[in-house]
């Protein structure tokens, strides 16, 4: 095996360093580089400083073959990337002619008039290829220099992710070739992380293909990174062994998800689902609908935030009084109510009540409700964690509760 190309991600924006937005630019290409041979050193984050990105850039080109950056390539006096690697590679910025037509053109495009700050986006060094940004102004740049590359982004995600993909990705490979690395991601739920890690204990004692556990929203992940020539056929071995350790845990493999996994056994039977949730938020809906084919399955959903709305609704009075309106009883006629208004095969509902965060050992309770031609059926869950995240968990419990019905059914099988 070729020995791996060290890289570093540098992040810029002093209002990532402020706490101002997360950085999930750093995260997704490092989860991107190691598979293609590319290992990543360091995650550094830089200030809008001249000095601090030039230093930073410096050292960075001493340690790693790849350096790239996202952020700093906006129109404002505090977009400064371009200048830091001028600076460090000791070149000269100049207006690409090319590069201000293509501006021009795409604020004509959108019908708003380009204010002459934006022309700094159109300045390269000549050691300097632009690269294409399709969902924004400012143009990357791919610099091929001493033996280093270096790879300038936007920082939007919005931006980054497609200039990414469609011309960071390829450049890479072949400017890398031979390093290819192949991964499986095994996706599981219901078990705690030490359990599986006790389960699959006898893969942590091989070199290749390494594994990783990760706890996810929608549970335990077991990640499998291998390399070599022969590396599909260690992925599917370990896939198979692992799946046989960790069954019936198991729910799905790498890009699956639990709405795509629902929606496709729901819409190629030509069933649809309704929700009701008063815990959530919408949440439910919300991550349901990130589904490509939602619309084929989903009827749709009521976030019942209130007693008054509960009661418009159809849920009895005695059942809104008794505990809040929260328990098994409440959540199954939720469920039922949605499913018969909305004339859905499933009807799913959520509802719960938050605990006083001052207090210590406080869960949250909640109650997932669900109907069917079958009857109805409650679980009760507990999360002790804060709102945001309850309410996350709460939506993906309900999804996995779905998915249980749907096994119980016949409708869906265990392993993918």
């Amino acid at each position: 095996m070729n020995k791996p190309v060290k890289a570093e991600i540098i992040s810029i924006g002093t209002e990532l360093l402020r706490g101002e937005i997360a950085d999930t630019n750093a995260v997704y290409l490092a989860s991107q580089l190691h598979l293609i041979g590319i290992e990543v050193q360091r995650l550094t984050t830089s200030g809008d400083d001249i000095k601090m990105l030039a230093q930073v850039f410096r050292q960075a080109l001493k340690r790693s073959s790849v350096v790239i950056t996202t952020g700093g390539l906006g129109p404002t006096q505090d977009d400064l990337t371009r200048e830091a690697v001028a600076i460090v590679l000791d070149e000269k910025l100049f207006m690409d002619e090319e590069l201000e037509t293509q501006l021009k053109v795409t604020f004509a495009r959108m019908g708003r008039e380009m204010p002459p700050s934006n022309l700094q986006q159109a300045m390269r060094i000549s050691s300097a290829v632009s690269l294409t940004n399709l969902r924004g102004t400012a143009p990357g740049l791919w610099i091929d220099k001493n033996d280093k590359v270096i790879i300038i982004m936007p920082g939007p995600p919005r931006e980054m992710l497609p200039m990414w993909q469609n011309e960071v990705l390829p450049r890479l490979k072949t400017r890398f070739p031979g390093g290819i690395i192949l991964a499986r991601t095994i996706k599981t739920f219901a078990i705690q992380e030490a359990k599986v890690g006790e389960l699959i204990h006898e893969f942590f004692e091989v070199d290749n293909p390494v594994t990783g556990i990760y706890t996810k929203p929608d549970g335990i992940q077991v990640r499998l990174i291998a390399n070599g020539n022969n590396a599909l056929q260690l992925l599917d071995a370990a896939e198979k062994k692992l799946k046989e350790n960790l069954a019936p845990y198991v729910w799905g493999t790498d890009n699956d998800t639990l709405p795509g996994i629902i929606g496709q056994v729901l819409s190629n039977r030509g069933m649809s689902l309704a929700t009701m949730e008063d815990f959530s938020g919408g949440l439910l809906g919300h991550i349901i609908t990130d589904s490509d084919i939602s619309s084929q399955f989903y009827r749709g959903g009521i976030v019942a935030n209130s007693n008054l709305t509960e009661l418009g609704l159809g849920i009895p009075v005695v059942l809104i009084e008794r505990n809040r309106g929260t328990s098994g009883e409440a959540a199954e006629v939720m469920a039922l109510c949605i499913k018969e208004k909305l004339s859905t095969d499933f009807g799913l509902s959520i509802t719960g009540v938050f605990q006083n965060r001052e207090l210590a050992n406080q869960s949250d309770i909640v109650f997932i409700g669900i109907a069917d031609a079958s009857g109805t059926k409650s679980w009760q869950q507990q999360f002790m964690m804060n709102r945001a995240d309850s309410k996350e968990r709460a939506a993906v419990a309900a999804l996995f509760r779905l998915r249980q019905r749907l096994i119980e059914r016949n409708l869906l099988n265990y392993v993918k």
